[in-house]
């Protein structure tokens, strides 16, 4: 297959997302031009490192880049302020300069957490997304949302910092666990909700192919991909369009808070129930017909993903402490919760003006369905 080469044209901080199967073996030559010495400083976590650490040292080595090596706990309880001070200060003692090239190897917390101690690092040094899942390749290695979490909530803290290049390998997802490949889907089927319909149809036909056919991954990466770059060109600092991408996020994130940051919700999991909650919604609020929603969820149950609130293990607040989560969101502007809404399929918007009685009622059914 063909690597595809996707720009995120933002000027001086424009670079490219390179995608096909192999690059993690041609990880060397694909850096190399962008040091000024041959060394670099990797952070990852210890699943991906026990997996393909040493591929990428061999790639680095056949270049003549020597590589340091940092490995993370896995899992989402790593995004927050002990891993990130431990990172800083491990690439304060590699002496890491200015103009080094920092690789952030790994998924989603590795890439965020990595990226804004990059950000942070002497004021800024470059870094070089790897992304090894499939949430990473297509949303969070691209647009330089950077961050950690806190105990008031997600990504609260950190920092737009553009990566200089981004090498999503799409064979590295074949070593993916069945439930991380699922969790990553819910931000491609995302893409298709917010603004490409057809991209949509195309995936209730072949989204049950990605995990065993490599084309069709690799197509469904680019497209999630250009989609992206498109929005961040626009809209780097999420003033306006950038904010669709958050699509179900708003009640993700909220369920996230919920549930501790842990393995009872991925990530992924959030954002495709709260797409489906975000459909409901609209059409709740006759935005849309009943036709898109239940279209939405037909496609997720298909996929075998997680679609309700009662698909998530254990306990979970009331349907106003889940509110009152959300208002610590990001999209708060004003004290008023941004939810993103739909006209249909492939019809996102932002909305600033979503009654808080509306979305008590949507998530106290959506409680009662547990």
């Amino acid at each position: 297959m063909v690597m595809d080469v996707v720009p995120v044209a933002l000027g001086a901080r424009s670079y490219e997302v390179r995608i096909g199967p192999g690059l993690l073996q041609r990880a060397g030559a694909e850096i190399a031009p962008l040091l000024r010495r041959k060394r670099v400083a990797v952070v990852t976590d210890e699943t991906v490192a026990a997996h393909h650490l040493a591929a990428l040292e061999a790639a680095l080595a056949a270049e003549g880049i020597a590589m340091t090596s940092l490995a993370l706990p896995p899992g989402e309880g790593t995004k927050g302020w002990p891993e990130f001070a431990r990172t800083v200060e491990w690439l304060l003692d590699q002496k890491v300069e200015r103009r080094d090239v920092v690789v952030a190897f790994g998924g989603g917390v590795i890439g965020d957490l990595v990226g804004f101690a990059a950000a942070v690092l002497r004021r800024g040094v470059r870094f070089v997304q790897i992304p090894t899942t499939l949430l990473s390749q297509v949303d969070s290695s691209v647009g330089g949302k950077t961050g950690i979490n806190t105990p008031q909530g997600k990504n609260l803290v950190g920092a737009f910092h553009q990566p200089a290049l981004v090498l999503a390998d799409t064979l590295v997802l074949e070593s993916l666990p069945a439930r991380d490949f699922l969790a990553g889907y819910g931000e491609v089927v995302k893409y298709g909700l917010l603004g490409d319909a057809a991209f949509f149809d195309w995936l209730e036909v072949n989204g049950p192919d990605l995990a065993r056919d490599a084309v069709k991954r690799q197509y469904a990466v680019r497209r999630s991909v250009e989609m992206k770059a498109e929005i961040v060109a626009r809209d780097e600092t999420e003033e306006g369009d950038r904010a669709l991408l958050n699509l179900g996020h708003t009640f993700c994130h909220a369920l996230e808070k919920a549930t501790g940051f842990g393995d009872r919700l991925l990530h992924g999991e959030g954002v495709a129930i709260g797409c489906a909650l975000a459909f409901e919604l609209s059409q709740r609020l006759g935005l849309c017909s009943q036709e898109a929603p239940s279209r939405v969820r037909a496609h997720l149950r298909a996929m075998g993903m997680k679609v309700d609130l009662a698909d998530i293990p254990g306990d979970l607040p009331d349907a106003a402490a889940l509110l009152a989560l959300m208002g610590q969101d990001k999209k708060v502007v004003d004290g008023q919760l941004r939810f993103i809404l739909a006209r249909g399929i492939g019809a996102a918007f932002v909305a600033a003006d979503v009654p808080s009685d509306k979305v008590l009622a949507l998530l106290d059914d959506a409680m009662r369905g547990r």
